[in-house]
């Protein structure tokens, strides 16, 4: 199988990574529920993994870093636990059903007013009108790092310039880093950002249950969810110190130590070299998707003799469609035909395929991992081009 579907998980991981969930399941007890060396294992293993995630993520506070299920429970920990009744949420077109959601009930049962910055038929964001929206009452602003269907990017000082604007006005910024997380550096710190919201399957490879929300210091969460947390078991409410003031119940010790070797083996690595390896892989994908007359969707700038520009960037994310085919017969065509896995259709994230007029036909969107190779890439454009020429003979038989 080629395995072009890291947008959705990671298929490929580091063999590392299952090694460490083995062990765990065989060595590690639960975190904070105890003084006996399994117990103290599972949270020197947990404390391990915070300082790891947070170097990924340009974040020097790993007690402040709280794992979750995923960035979807990462996300709705941030948005249902800021935003006031009455409140207003600034966000954009670019954002998942992850963020869309949970503002839509904020909106629908608490009375909060939202406002999206668009996006245009490219997938750009207008950070003019980004910034100008937001006002004086703004209480949270909500930011994805890179759409999960064009790969489109905000720039280091496209976040700079939001941040600044949002701080102004006093409101946090949330910044969506489910498909940058282990891709790229994020630069948590240094560029000011309030709210990380990770997941650990994708660019991490980490397991699946894992993921997280990094809160910078000075930024209060009201948690969501309240339970147990292994200490001040007297008290009423949740304990008011991180990261117990958001992890309620028994962490996923076993994902959580998949996860901290993953991120071990990605920091061996480098971010700058495994986000330099994606481009060339994007790269390369786009210009034979264009040779082979895909649509291909996105910002890709290009040269005067048609190449990408040299300084372009993006996330490993590309979504197509070819003439004459609907985006799920693409995909089960080469997934029954081909054995390449990629998805089709919605991919969660409606107002992005609005701004780029596909929201009755979908796309087909390939995404690929430090794992992935040009051999893999090739392959899936070949299957493309063949695709594309029983289209054009299929529209040459009825005509």
């Amino acid at each position: 199988m080629i395995y072009l579907n890291c947008a959705a998980t990671s298929y490929q991981r580091p063999e590392c990574v299952a090694a460490a969930v083995a062990r765990a399941l065989r060595t590690l007890g639960s975190s904070g529920r105890g003084a006996h060396e399994s117990e103290l294992a599972a949270a020197r293993s947990v404390a391990l993994a915070r300082e790891r995630v947070s170097a990924l993520l340009g974040f020097g506070h790993p007690e402040r870093l709280v794992f979750a299920a995923n960035a979807t429970e990462a996300l709705n920990m941030a948005i249902l636990g800021t935003v006031p009744d009455g409140g207003r949420v600034v966000a954009t077109d670019w954002d998942h059903n992850s963020i869309l959601r949970p503002l839509y009930r904020l909106r629908d049962e608490r009375g909060v007013t939202l406002c999206f910055a668009a996006a245009d038929r490219r997938g750009v964001l207008d950070v003019d009108a980004l910034a100008a929206a937001i006002t004086p009452g703004t209480s949270l602003v909500c930011l994805t790092h890179a759409s999960n269907l064009t790969g489109n990017v905000l720039a280091r000082e496209e976040l700079a310039r939001v941040v600044q604007a949002a701080h102004g006005v006093g409101a946090p910024v949330l910044l969506d880093c489910a498909q940058t997380a282990g891709a790229r550096p994020i630069c948590m710190d240094e560029l000011g950002i309030d709210l990380v919201a990770f997941t650990g399957h994708k660019a991490l490879m980490g397991p699946q249950g894992t993921g997280g929300l990094a809160v910078a210091p000075g930024v209060d969460v009201h948690p969501v969810l309240r339970g147990g947390t292994g200490v001040r078991s007297f008290e009423e409410g949740q304990p008011a110190g991180y990261p117990e003031h958001l992890e309620a119940g028994t962490l996923n010790g076993h994902g959580i130590a998949g996860l901290s070797a993953a991120a071990a083996w990605i920091a061996e690595r480098g971010l700058d070299t495994i986000h330099a390896y994606d481009l060339a892989l994007v790269r390369r994908f786009v210009m034979g998707a264009r040779r082979v007359g895909a649509a291909v969707y996105g910002d890709f700038p290009a040269t005067e003799d048609g190449l990408l520009a040299p300084s372009f960037d993006h996330a490993p994310v590309v979504s197509v469609n070819l003439p004459g085919w609907d985006s799920s017969e693409v995909a089960d065509a080469l997934g029954h035909d081909y054995d390449i896995a990629v998805r089709a259709g919605g991919h969660c994230a409606p107002r992005m395929h609005r701004a780029l007029g596909t929201q009755d036909i979908g796309a087909v969107r390939f995404s690929f991992g430090c794992l992935t190779t040009e051999q893999d890439v090739d392959a899936a454009i070949r299957a493309l081009a063949e695709l594309a020429s029983e289209g054009e003979d299929a529209g040459d038989a009825t005509t």
